[in-house]
């Protein structure tokens, strides 16, 4: 595969030009690239670059990054289904903000990530109640639950992961289930999610992405 299509369409979702970068996925396409070349050698390389660069040296802004998770999810939703062979994925995570947080940006993030990398998603909203986490987890079969909070009053209230944990705890789900937060508050204490009695967190959505693989082989391995 040509590394033009992976610089072109970097910096279209750099310049967030939505139409530019689409089109560079028509154009890879039509130029022989196969839909699964496109996800692991385009969309997911671009949007770890971008984070990386969120990161690092700050050159990357939250609404290039938020654009950027909206075309990976579009391309990947529209992608998947032309694969030579269907892709396994690699679990289910139920995620949403925490009760009383109207916050939705990073966790929309998160989720273009996730369903990148080939997990299920099924996403809540914002402004979750904890028994909601719990009941589509375990009717969907989920192995993870994410809870995004961005104020610390809606990270150790009683009613976000906190609640989410006792709910685990009193189904005897904690086995099956892991809990991972992630959000602003978090960034400012990393031992933060232990008193949101969460299994996990993480900084950025690529290394959710990672941490959720991890805790999902933890869920299998029971």
């Amino acid at each position: 595969m040509e590394n033009r299509y992976l610089n072109d369409y970097f910096d279209a979702v750099f310049d967030t030009d939505r139409d530019r970068a689409l089109e560079v996925i028509r154009q890879a396409l039509d130029g022989g690239v196969t839909p699964e070349e496109v996800i692991f050698g385009i969309i997911v390389p671009s949007m770890e670059k971008m984070i990386g660069g969120m990161v690092t040296d700050s050159l990357v802004t939250l609404s290039q990054h938020f654009l950027a998770s909206q075309i990976a999810e579009e391309v990947t939703d529209m992608l998947i289904p032309r694969f030579a062979t269907a892709p396994e994925m690699q679990g289910h995570v139920i995620i949403g903000s925490s009760f009383g947080d109207f916050h939705g940006l990073g966790k929309k993030i998160v989720g273009g990530c996730l369903r990148a990398k080939m997990f299920q998603v099924t996403d809540l909203g914002i402004n979750v109640r904890p028994e909601r986490f719990v009941e589509a987890a375990v009717n969907g079969g989920a192995q993870v639950i994410s809870v995004s909070s961005m104020m610390v009053h809606t990270a150790l209230g009683d009613m976000g992961s906190r609640r989410v944990r006792q709910l685990l705890r009193e189904g005897g789900l904690e086995e099956r289930i892991k809990l991972i937060v992630g959000g602003a508050p978090y960034r400012y204490d990393e031992q933060l999610y232990l008193q949101a009695g969460a299994d996990a967190w993480a900084a950025t959505a690529v290394e959710g992405a990672e941490i959720i693989s991890r805790l999902i082989k933890e869920v299998r391995a029971q």
